[in-house]
């Protein structure tokens, strides 16, 4: 049986799949003409059907990619994720046209250093920030946290690193870019909570960099809600102001991002 999809929506072609572990997976779709987006922001994705269920997705490539990647949790029985886990090569994956979302360089006053601090799937919208050429003009320095469980579920962050420092168009930029991975559960060379490691100064002293500063420092955080929560409570503490698309500030957070 085939779905119309409605005129607010895109239905574009998966390119490719990847599945990192029996929880995560990334897939590429082909990219519309007219589509423009900022690196960093999301849309909400569904499945073609007759009451499709949409999700919030972070679009995982830069604003200047020809294809458009997304990396998503394997949620047991979720509404959409029990379905989407199961695309291959040539299926059709439907997304709405308007993109949004507050992990964008435009919500962030000018600065030193961006720290981008995520949990599980919430590496997403830095996977697509830190292969932009506009962080590097803003900042000189770029700081990704990644914490996951397991090893394995490092995969992504650490490939997508990788590919960024060889790529032609920001590698000789991406020397400015460091990625700190660390897992709560399996053993590995650096574990802990990242709020923990950041309120016992672990993180800033394996980067020999001063803990953060609101006159130096801007900071972005997508990943789990609890992780959210602690982190911004501990920005508050130190005075940093939260930002927005209309009014920046020293910090972002993502609250409608698939975790």
């Amino acid at each position: 049986m085939s779905f119309t999809c409605p005129d607010s929506a895109f239905s574009e072609t998966v390119t490719e799949v990847e599945h990192y572990t029996d929880r995560l997976f990334r897939f590429r779709l082909t990219r519309p003409a007219s589509f423009r987006f900022r690196s960093g922001e999301f849309v909400m994705i569904g499945l073609p059907g007759e009451k499709p269920v949409w999700r919030a997705y972070s679009i995982a490539s830069p604003s200047w990619d020809e294809t458009l990647e997304f990396y998503s949790i394997k949620v047991p029985g979720g509404p959409l994720t029990e379905h989407l886990q199961n695309i291959k090569i040539g299926d059709q994956v439907w997304f709405r046209k308007k993109p949004t979302g507050t992990l964008v360089l435009d919500a962030l006053l000018p600065g030193n250093r961006l720290w981008m601090i995520s949990t599980g799937t919430g590496f997403a919208p830095f996977a697509s920030l830190i292969r932009d050429p506009e962080a590097y003009d803003k900042f000189e320095a770029l700081i990704v946290t990644h914490s996951c469980r397991e090893v394995a579920e490092l995969a992504y962050s650490i490939n997508t690193v990788a590919l960024t420092k060889a790529d032609p168009l920001v590698g000789e930029l991406a020397d400015r870019l460091t990625l700190v991975t660390t897992t709560t559960r399996e053993q590995s060379a650096f574990m802990g909570r990242i709020t923990t490691l950041m309120e016992n100064g672990q993180l800033y002293a394996h980067l020999n960099l001063p803990p953060l500063d609101p006159e130096h420092d801007r900071v972005m955080i997508c990943g789990s809600m609890a992780m959210l929560k602690d982190v911004k409570a501990n920005l508050d503490a130190a005075q940093f102001t939260e930002g927005s698309n209309s009014m920046p500030g020293q910090y972002v957070v993502e609250r409608a991002f698939v975790d």
